[in-house]
């Protein structure tokens, strides 16, 4: 018997090629457009007040504030001080015949002043017949007996006890040391004439008539 032929030897594999390789792309071109025309910087975003700044733009009327518009205010003329004497009517007195009359002429001259609501006093003097105001008590006393020291302190604390000034008004004047009292103590005096009008007796009666209420 003849062996078998031997067999043939593989043939060597076909040796794999790649295709061409695309080239890495180079760097970007700085080349100028179509238009030849070099894109300038762009325009930085407009700031409130830029044009007011430099001047405004043609054509434009620079805005004004609401505070440089506004003028300043003319003084006023100043008003005179409620109650004083030359913002106040004559006087209009009432002839004095009797107490009640006597009661009537220091209500309205009190009302003259510039108090308000003036009426009866709630508590009765020692002497005299009491009346009340807003921030005010005031005594009338209508005898023919000049006004006491004792006259003038009652009055005073009882109008310290209700936190109100007070005001005196006799028809028959005051004693010395009722005067002098009445300094002190910051009371008011006047007396009541005839003709039903208070006249001041010391200092502190004539700041209230220059002042009022």
């Amino acid at each position: 018997m003849t062996p078998d032929p031997a067999p043939d030897p593989p043939s060597p594999a076909p040796e794999l090629t790649s295709g061409p390789r695309e080239s890495a792309p180079g760097p970007a071109s700085s080349a100028p457009g179509p238009r030849g025309s070099t894109p300038g910087p762009r325009p930085s975003a407009a700031t409130p007040g830029a044009s007011a700044a430099s001047g405004g733009a043609a054509g434009s009327i620079p805005r004004i504030s609401g505070t440089a518009r506004r003028s300043h205010p003319r003084p006023r003329p100043a008003a005179l001080p409620r109650g004083t004497a030359s913002a106040r009517p004559a006087f209009q007195p009432v002839t004095i015949r009797t107490a009640r009359d006597a009661v009537t002429a220091a209500a309205l001259y009190l009302r003259w002043l510039g108090y308000q609501d003036v009426r009866r006093a709630d508590q009765r003097p020692p002497n005299g017949i009491g009346l009340a105001a807003r921030g005010l008590l005031a005594q009338v006393d209508p005898t023919v007996r000049p006004a006491s020291l004792r006259d003038v302190e009652c009055l005073w604390l009882t109008a310290m006890t209700e936190s109100a000034g007070c005001v005196y008004f006799s028809l028959a004047g005051y004693a010395d040391d009722a005067r002098a009292v009445a300094d002190r103590l910051g009371v008011p005096l006047f007396v009541l004439d005839l003709t039903g009008t208070p006249q001041p007796v010391n200092s502190l009666a004539d700041d209230l008539v220059a002042t009022g209420a």
